[in-house]
């Protein structure tokens, strides 16, 4: 037996997209000072955290408190929506409403409904709260082309919503493919419009990285442009897919960051390739 001890330098990462560093969530932070006692190895372990003096008491708090778990499934509801309405377990807004009663959100929403912009927590308070997240649902799905509503009520699945249903594509990223790929699209427009895909806003884009990556630009044969006559944003993560897209081709080295970037950006593109020649 041993002792281990972690330590973790900071509580905070930059976020290229809003250009400033945010606090990590507290399940990570959890998680690694978790590594300090590794189970049948260690007798004895300590972590120290380093942070600031303002964030001692709120860090100290999690450690003899329990976590409380909130849902985020109306922030992904959509693509869930639309996977129900093409295998049928949702075929009209009545059984919507019913689905969302079997979800932890519906539990969570009377336990913390400040959390979810709840007014009340009584039977109409929620009734109304569903009512509207469905139809507020439904009728984006039905604006992107993946859904029908007939007669104000039944739902039906369309080739669109199918298509992502079985590719597991964000239902943004099908209607961007639709309205703006044909047979005449262009490998620039073709990478523009991979790269402008909804799932790779969460690539990650690191302090400072701007420069290299405007350096990267010019050495690839399609440099991006900017939007409304803008200048192009290199901290912008879909500017980034579209760079690490084109060395991926050009066969360019890169960093071991970089290189680890690529791999999830490629990991995405095979569901998306397939995609494209189904809308062409």
């Amino acid at each position: 037996m041993a002792a281990h001890l972690v330590i973790v330098m900071d509580t905070q990462l930059y976020n290229g997209k809003i250009h400033a560093y945010e606090d990590y969530p507290v399940t990570d932070v959890l998680q690694m000072i978790g590594f300090a006692n590794r189970p049948q190895e260690d007798d004895d372990a300590k972590c120290v955290l380093m942070c600031q003096t303002s964030k001692k008491d709120f860090f100290k708090k999690f450690l003899n408190e329990p976590l409380p778990v909130e849902s985020h499934l109306d922030h992904r509801l959509h693509d869930h929506f639309n996977a129900e309405i093409v295998t049928k377990t949702i075929e009209n807004k009545q059984d919507a409403v019913d689905y969302l009663t079997w979800t932890f959100i519906y539990r969570r929403l009377t336990q913390n409904p400040n959390y979810y912009n709840l007014q009340g927590v009584s039977h109409r308070h929620l009734s109304d709260h569903l009512s509207e997240l469905v139809e507020n649902t439904l009728s984006d799905l039905e604006q992107s082309k993946c859904i029908s509503v007939e007669d104000e009520m039944d739902c039906l699945p369309l080739n669109l919503g199918m298509i992502a249903a079985y590719y597991y594509i964000n239902y943004t990223t099908i209607e961007l493919f639709s309205l703006s790929l044909n047979s005449k699209t262009k490998i620039r427009g073709l990478l523009e419009i991979i790269s402008s895909a909804a799932e790779y806003e969460d690539v990650p884009v690191r302090h400072h990285e701007d420069a290299v990556l405007r350096q990267l630009a010019n050495r690839l044969p399609n440099k991006p442009s900017g939007t409304g006559g803008n200048p192009v944003r290199y901290n912008d993560p879909h500017v980034k897919t579209n760079l690490l897209i084109q060395a991926h081709l050009s066969r360019i080295q890169l960093s071991a960051e970089l290189q680890g970037d690529t791999e999830l950006i490629l990991s995405r593109v095979t569901s998306l390739y397939f995609l494209k020649i189904i809308s062409c």
